[in-house]
């Protein structure tokens, strides 16, 4: 499960702190439903595979953590105390986002609960990359819809590509062959919540003057709702002290990826965007194969390389 952070057309936003709340750029349009992007830069594509590497390592660290769901209590809790300075600094963002801010922590949340309870019935590596595919084949068409996005052929073939890649890697995984009813319910549900948070994040950057503003009280409002729905666990110093070597360096990491993937969001149209995003699952092949010495079979091989394709393709578009 993840956790798992810039409108082109407009002057990109700034990480600069200012002297009040963070405001909307002035040559905003108040309506953003409707916007022209220019295709994905070299720079969008970098910063939204980075992001999808720092989320595969910190995953896979927290699930390989003694007691995963307290590691991802934890980080999330450590993600909350790295971004309280910045907030203080930035300001906090444009009220307009707030209302996407809260969204996108409640559905968080219930998507955090609908991961955890497939993870139980058919276990992550099915659940995960098959939760992404479904969110990316949502995004796409709930992105034109509602944020106006204008996407090219060439640019929904790699994202197909990616949606492929996905798939084989949830085929790769041999000890879930047991997909039963139950678990497909639940990872359709928490792929649902992904889409939603998404689109949600994307539309709330773009109005919030400062994709840093909005990582920083996304994240503190996620650790603080995630030690509520966990307060049975313990109290979260004690829950962050107890993983430690694994929360803290996730923490850092899942801050960071929020960032760069917001910022990309407030720049590029969001479906290709989250696409990248989403090869998260491709690079968990490859720290399985590096780190964890794990199996490289004909399907993650074949997932790995329809990843590769896909990148160029999305750029060249």
């Amino acid at each position: 499960m993840g956790v798992g952070a810039g409108g082109v057309g407009c002057a990109p936003q700034t990480v600069q702190a200012p002297s009040h709340a963070a405001k909307p750029q002035s040559n905003r349009r108040s309506d953003i439903s409707v916007r022209d992007y220019h295709p994905m830069e070299f720079v969008h594509i970098a910063a939204a595979l980075f992001s999808a590497l720092l989320h595969a390592s910190w995953n896979a660290a927290v699930k390989r953590s003694a007691s995963p769901t307290d590691a991802m209590t934890a980080q999330m809790v450590v993600a909350a105390c790295v971004m309280l300075p910045v907030l203080v600094w930035t300001g906090m963002p444009a009220i307009e986002s707030w209302k996407w801010i809260v969204l996108s922590t409640l559905v968080n949340m219930y998507t955090v609960k609908a991961l955890l309870r497939a993870y139980e019935l058919a276990g992550f590596g099915v659940v995960y990359p098959t939760g992404r595919a479904v969110s990316v084949m949502m995004v796409v068409p709930l992105s034109t819809w509602l944020a106006g996005d204008r996407i090219a052929a060439p640019v929904l073939l790699g994202i197909g590509l990616i949606v492929a890649a996905l798939v084989l890697v949830a085929v790769s995984s041999q000890r879930d062959k047991d997909f039963s009813p139950r678990a497909i319910g639940w990872t359709l549900l928490a792929g649902t919540g992904i889409a939603i948070y998404v689109l949600a994040d994307a539309r709330g950057v773009r109005v919030s003057g400062s994709a840093l503003a909005y990582c920083a009280l996304v994240s503190i409002s996620n650790g603080v709702a995630m030690a509520w729905r966990q307060r049975q666990r313990g109290a979260p110093w004690h829950t962050v002290t107890t993983t430690a070597r694994v929360s803290v360096p996730a923490g850092v990491a899942s801050a960071l990826s929020y960032l760069l993937i917001l910022w990309v969001w407030s720049q590029a149209p969001i479906a290709p965007s989250a696409a990248l995003r989403d090869t998260s699952a491709v690079f968990a092949i490859l720290i399985s194969v590096v780190w964890l010495k794990e199996k490289f079979d004909r399907w993650r091989l074949a997932a790995v390389l329809l990843a590769a394709v896909a990148v160029p393709i999305m750029r060249l578009a």
